[in-house]
């Protein structure tokens, strides 16, 4: 079961995420010459047969040609697997998903033929990007939830939520200053933690109920964000709307 707390804890450290605005200078979390890398990528192709299990590392260091007892490069363990399949995600958005001219999806404001998208429209596009890329791994996911959600493991899973609410703010060209600079964040993050959660117990063909589950979500930050100017309260209200919907369509958290 996954713990409320991932989806109310969530504008510690967003002014420390890694993300790539030039504004937050990073070093790859994975560098490609290490070890661990090579291992983290070769088990997580095992994730759909294996699960977020040591036994995906195990056959991931032996594909990446290392001993089994190489996995004790990851002093987080399974954990590492997560976080692994949570950044490389998050760091192929920037080049993977197209914010040009609207294309007529109905995205929302500024999307269409010919017009250019607007920022909400470009959260939107990155956030359900994000979201579908879970796919291969989706009937896993609920594993992973529940490594995320474990007492030692929650600082870490928060920063990584931070870091992607935080992405894409920037890839959608978001210029915030002041103090909506944290309600859209700690917001964003709320909202794709529950439609995580919301996802992997998702039936549909396309996951076409999680996008309206995040287009609900989405709404009610532009219709109701707006009347709300204290941090601390806007985080409050997104977190308990959105964990008291989740239970109202059954998902157990």
């Amino acid at each position: 079961m996954v713990q409320p707390s991932l989806l109310r804890q969530t504008t510690t450290g967003l002014r420390k995420a890694t993300t790539t605005s030039p504004a937050h200078p990073q070093t790859p979390p994975y560098p490609p010459s290490q070890p661990s890398t090579a291992i983290l990528a070769a088990a997580l192709s095992q994730v759909p047969t294996h699960g977020f299990t040591s036994t995906s590392l195990t056959l991931g260091a032996r594909a990446a040609g290392y001993l089994d007892v190489s996995t004790q490069l990851l002093p987080r363990g399974v954990f590492e697997l997560v976080l692994f399949h949570l950044a490389t995600r998050r760091l192929a958005l920037k080049d993977e998903v197209d914010l040009g001219e609207g294309e007529g999806e109905g995205e929302g404001e500024g999307e269409g033929e010919g017009k250019k998208m607007g920022v909400g429209a470009k959260v939107r596009r990155l956030a359900l990007a994000r979201l579908r890329a879970n796919a291969p791994v989706i009937h896993r996911y609920q594993e992973a939830l529940a490594l995320m959600s474990l007492a030692g493991n929650i600082p870490a899973s928060l920063k990584e939520l931070a870091a992607l609410s935080d992405e894409i703010w920037f890839l959608a060209s978001d210029t915030s200053v002041d103090t909506s600079w944290y309600t859209k964040r700690g917001s964003l993050a709320s909202i794709y933690a529950a439609c995580e959660v919301y996802q992997s117990q998702d039936q549909s063909t396309d996951f076409k109920d999680t996008e309206r589950f995040l287009d609900a979500r989405l709404e009610d930050l532009r219709v109701v964000g707006g009347s709300i100017s204290d941090v601390g309260q806007w985080m409050g209200y997104t977190a308990g709307s959105v964990v008291n919907v989740l239970r109202s369509k059954g998902v157990r958290i």
